[in-house]
């Protein structure tokens, strides 16, 4: 049986994207999760505060509103906050009792830091003891692809991890890149070309052409 303390991680500074996310193992509200356990999914972990807090509940319950976009995404959620897995379980019967909102995903118990430590969730001059509003997507080969933070103080936009797992989505299958707030259906970026003659070349390459380095399509 794992302790609650008996978390596993690479030691090293703060993550870095397009590296090996940290690793772990460590009890949640759903039992012990790995995040081997996500090899093949894409995975949203986040952090949060502290349970029981008015702008971590507003949070919380978008996460399990968009629950089934996610999955429709090949995407799981996983919550921390250093806090015991008790505090987690009677805030979420809290948060269905009062709201009517049922939070399906685990949250990870981390009364020794470890987790927030690895991942750089504690911010100094922040909190010595909570973690800050960050949020990390990890993709099916355990990579760490994007690093979100917010101050404690003001609530993330569920929305756009949404919008933005789609466009990494988007732009590992078709290795395209995608423009400011693009949504899934509209034209993306083609990769500029090499060298001069390529450049050169553009123009007539069928694309919805501006300028050799600035051209989109419709997938």
């Amino acid at each position: 049986m794992i302790a609650t303390t008996d978390v596993t991680f690479a030691s090293r500074g703060m993550p870095r994207l397009n590296e090996a996310a940290p690793d772990f193992e460590t009890v949640t509200t759903h039992g012990v999760r790995k995040l081997s356990d996500y090899k093949g999914k894409w995975l949203i972990l986040f952090s949060h505060p502290a349970d029981f807090t008015p702008v971590c509940t507003t949070e919380f319950m978008a996460f399990a509103r968009a629950h089934d976009k996610f999955t429709a995404l090949n995407t799981e959620l996983l919550g921390l906050s250093i806090d015991s897995k008790y505090a987690h379980i009677a805030w979420v019967r809290s948060i269905k009792e009062k709201f009517g909102v049922d939070i399906r995903f685990p949250i990870i118990e981390d009364l020794s830091m470890r987790v927030a430590h690895a991942y750089g969730m504690v911010m100094p001059g922040a909190s010595d003891t909570s973690a800050v509003r960050a949020t990390f997507v990890i993709d099916p080969n355990g990579i760490l692809r994007a690093m979100v933070y917010y101050p404690m103080s003001n609530g993330r936009s569920i929305n756009e991890f949404l919008r933005l797992v789609a466009a990494l989505q988007t732009a590992d299958a078709n290795k395209v890149a995608t423009p400011e707030n693009w949504q899934p259906g509209e034209p993306v970026i083609v990769p500029p070309p090499q060298t001069s003659d390529a450049a050169e070349a553009r123009k007539g390459e069928g694309y919805d052409y501006t300028d050799w380095y600035f051209s989109k399509k419709v997938l």
